[in-house]
């Protein structure tokens, strides 16, 4: 009889539940998008858009540390004058930021 006692059903874990279960899950994905996902896509922009803007003049510094100005620009690479006798072409990707 104790036995039958003990394993009676709980009227508190109904249908609810399982949607409370969800919830650490969900706040978890929102949290992630918020802080990692969500920052990321605005940085990407905002290089995609200083990329776009390169001209002839700039003095930019490239993902490999190079400082140079551009006396070259073309549709995917960038022309870069490092010193007196010497130019490189890069990627226009490789550039990280403009030289203010």
């Amino acid at each position: 009889m104790l036995y039958a006692m003990a394993q009676q059903p709980s009227t508190a874990q109904g249908g609810g539940s399982a949607f409370i279960s969800l919830v650490p899950i969900i706040l978890i994905f929102v949290i992630f998008y918020l802080l990692l996902i969500l920052p990321q896509q605005r940085k990407q922009k905002e290089h995609q858009k200083l990329l776009s803007s390169l001209k002839r003049g700039d003095k930019v510094i490239t993902t490999g540390g190079i400082h140079g100005l551009i006396t070259r620009v073309n549709d995917n690479t960038v022309t870069i004058k490092a010193s007196e006798k010497c130019e490189i072409t890069v990627d226009k990707s490789a550039v990280s930021r403009i030289k203010g």
